[in-house]
C-alpha cells in the first residue's frame, strides 16, 4: 500500500509543484490553493498498480519523482505500452472527458512519488474557470503533440534511430563529451516503449553501436559525440536535436 506523506508540512512544496505545471500556470492563487490543500503526496514501489483500464477516475496525478508506465491490455492478454512518464508530467486528467473512466492502466516503473489530486475538483474548476478550461486545452494539445511525434517516429525511423532518439532525449546540448548515461529503466521496457520486441531491440542497439561508436555496459551508455548520434538518429525526423516538442 502507498504511504501518504505528512500533508501539513508539504503544502508549500505542493503549491510550488502545481504552479510549475502547465495545467495550473496562470491560474489564480485561490484555485491553486484549493488544489494544494486537496492534493496528497504518495510514495509507490516498483510494480505497484495505480489504476487499471476502465477504472473510475477519482484522481489525476503529477509525478514528483520516478517513472510511471501507461499501458493497455489487448484482447489476447498482451500488454501494449502507451507511454513512460517522469518528473513534472501528469496523467489521468483526460479521464474527466472520457466518461470518467481511465482509458489505460498505470504502474510504477520504479520507486515513484506522486501528487494525486481529485478529478471531480478539476472537472468543476474547468466548468467554472475559463483560464482552467484553456489550460486543460493546452494540456490536451501537449498530449496530442506527443502522440503525433510517436506516430512519426514509428513511421519514419528505423529501430536503431528510435533507440538513438530515446537516448538523445536523456541528454542536454550542454553536456560534456563523452556523455555517460544510466538507462532509467529496464531494456525490455525500453523496447516495448519503442514498439519493438526484445530481440529486435538487441539487434538495433548493435547497429547503433556500429553507426555512432556508443558503448553499452549493462545499464550504462557512453555517447562519444552528440553530433554523430543526432546526425544518425534525427535524419528521418522533422525535429533536430534538441527537440522542442517535449511536454
Amino acid at each position: 500500500m502507498p504511504y501518504t506523506a505528512a500533508m501539513q508540512q508539504g503544502r508549500p512544496g505542493v503549491t510550488s509543484l502545481l504552479v510549475r505545471h502547465a495545467l495550473f500556470a496562470g491560474i489564480d492563487a485561490a484555485t491553486v490553493d484549493q488544489f494544494a490543500q486537496a492534493g496528497q503526496l504518495q510514495d509507490y514501489s516498483k510494480g505497484d498498480t495505480l489504476f487499471l483500464q476502465d477504472d473510475d477516475a477519482e484522481w489525476f496525478y503529477i509525478i514528483v519523482s520516478g517513472w510511471v508506465k501507461l499501458f493497455r491490455e489487448t484482447m489476447d492478454g498482451h500488454e501494449a505500452v502507451i507511454d513512460i512518464l517522469t518528473s513534472g508530467q501528469s496523467f489521468g486528467e483526460t479521464a474527466i472527458l472520457e466518461d470518467g473512466r481511465h482509458s489505460c492502466g498505470a504502474t510504477a516503473v520504479e520507486k515513484v512519488q506522486l501528487l494525486r489530486l481529485p478529478a471531480p475538483m478539476l472537472k468543476r474548476s474547468i466548468s467554472e474557470n475559463n483560464r482552467m478550461a484553456l489550460a486543460m486545452l493546452h494540456t490536451l494539445s501537449q498530449h496530442r503533440r506527443r502522440q503525433t511525434r510517436e506516430i512519426e517516429s514509428l513511421t519514419l525511423q528505423n529501430a536503431s534511430q528510435r533507440i538513438g532518439c530515446f537516448l538523445l532525449r536523456l541528454c542536454t546540448i550542454d553536456m560534456a563529451e563523452p556523455i555517460e548515461l544510466k538507462l532509467p529503466y529496464d531494456k525490455s521496457l525500453i523496447a516495448a516503449r519503442l514498439g519493438m520486441k526484445s530481440e529486435t531491440f538487441s539487434r538495433a542497439l548493435n547497429k547503433l553501436r556500429d553507426e555512432t561508436d556508443i558503448k553499452v555496459e549493462g545499464s550504462l551508455v557512453t555517447i562519444p559525440r552528440l553530433e554523430v548520434m543526432s546526425s544518425f538518429s534525427c535524419s528521418a525526423c522533422s525535429n533536430e536535436f534538441p527537440c522542442d516538442d517535449i511536454s
